[in-house]
């Protein structure tokens, strides 16, 4: 099944930078009309204005999506400016790199409601829409740290982990409910995003993705092809696979070896700003776009996505290279 995306309407949750951002521009290319949800309306204003100037409808509503009250009112303004919303993308996300000691209990809280309870409080307002009229889809921006915590990171991990656990008892209540309403959870690794220069940190050196560090655009991309497949989930970058596999067997491997290198991992050689705005609390003003300042070292492109894109031709290649291995195995025998 492919789904036809030309002319719905898909809601994007933190899109004014980074994968929102990237995200809202993929959908648009696909002919969707796009609501954008984020913190700062400068920002909002500037993408609307991009959509709008490629001939897509586009409307961006500043909201915090940790106020339940402002999504569902967020939810009702896009079924009356743009019509029935199809899509509804959970997004948003803030985190705090700090080790565990250090963390304030303000800021646990703060990470929870933005990046778990703001993808529950997204669902909801999308389900109370897409239940009546039994279809929809929501999808759920997981990260690779939703399948293997790392240090420094703990309230984050710890949301995605919770994010991961909502997701799948909903997707069970829907199974039972026959219901039409599709649910995908896109697991991402490391970006190029500009969360690096804004995000709330107490480590001596500026933080960074922990490389191998993809484009945004590969995430989007990843996102729009899952609004348009039924996939119950979708793995993007194979340190993606890594963590989800590697945490299956050799948890306690990963264990020891996050502890010696999930430190110098998360952080630059430069020295942190320990003044520099955060954007824990309120939005950090300035020209934000999709991309951090990590174009230089950002692969383009995901062999695993395209695997699952094309999994007919992706299965003939492993069935190629696993049959030429046999063969190369029964011939070192007969030598």
């Amino acid at each position: 099944m492919s789904e036809n995306l030309q002319g719905k309407v898909v809601v994007v949750t933190g899109a004014s930078a980074g994968v929102g951002r990237a995200t809202a521009r993929a959908f648009a290319r696909a002919g969707a009309s796009v609501a954008l949800l984020a913190r700062n309306q400068e920002r909002l204003d500037k993408a609307c204005a991009g959509l709008e100037g490629a001939g897509v409808r586009a409307l961006g509503i500043a909201i915090d999506v940790a106020d339940a009250q402002q999504v569902e009112a967020a939810a009702e303004r896009i079924e009356a400016g743009l019509g029935p919303i199809e899509v509804w993308v959970n997004n948003a996300m803030v985190s705090v790199f700090s080790p565990v000691k250090e963390m304030e209990h303000e800021e646990y809280r703060r990470v929870t409601e933005v990046t778990y309870l703001g993808a529950v409080y997204g669902t909801c307002a999308a389900l109370r829409r897409m239940l009546p009229r039994n279809r929809g889809i929501i999808i759920q921006v997981g990260s690779a740290l939703s399948e293997r915590s790392i240090p420094l990171q703990s309230a984050y991990c710890g949301a995605k982990h919770a994010l991961r656990g909502f997701t799948d008892s909903l997707r069970c209540e829907l199974i039972h409910d026959r219901s039409q309403v599709r649910l995908t959870m896109v697991q991402l690794p490391a970006l190029n995003t500009p969360q690096f220069a804004w995000v709330k940190s107490r480590l001596p050196r500026k933080p960074q993705p922990v490389p191998p560090i993809f484009q945004p655009e590969v995430a989007a991309d990843a996102i729009v092809w899952a609004a348009r497949h039924d996939r119950r989930e979708l793995y993007v970058g194979f340190p993606t696979l890594q963590a989800m596999w590697g945490n299956k067997f050799i948890a306690g491997w990963l264990d020891r070896y996050l502890a010696r290198t999930g430190y110098a991992s998360q952080q630059t050689d430069e020295p942190e700003d320990p003044n520099r705005p955060d954007n824990l609390w309120q939005s950090v003003p300035g020209p934000f776009g999709a991309h951090g300042s990590f174009d230089s070292r950002a692969h383009p492109a995901s062999c695993e996505v395209w695997m699952a894109e094309c999994k007919y031709w992706g299965a003939a290649l492993i069935g190629a290279g696993l049959a030429a291995a046999a063969l190369a195995c029964c011939r070192g025998r007969r030598c």
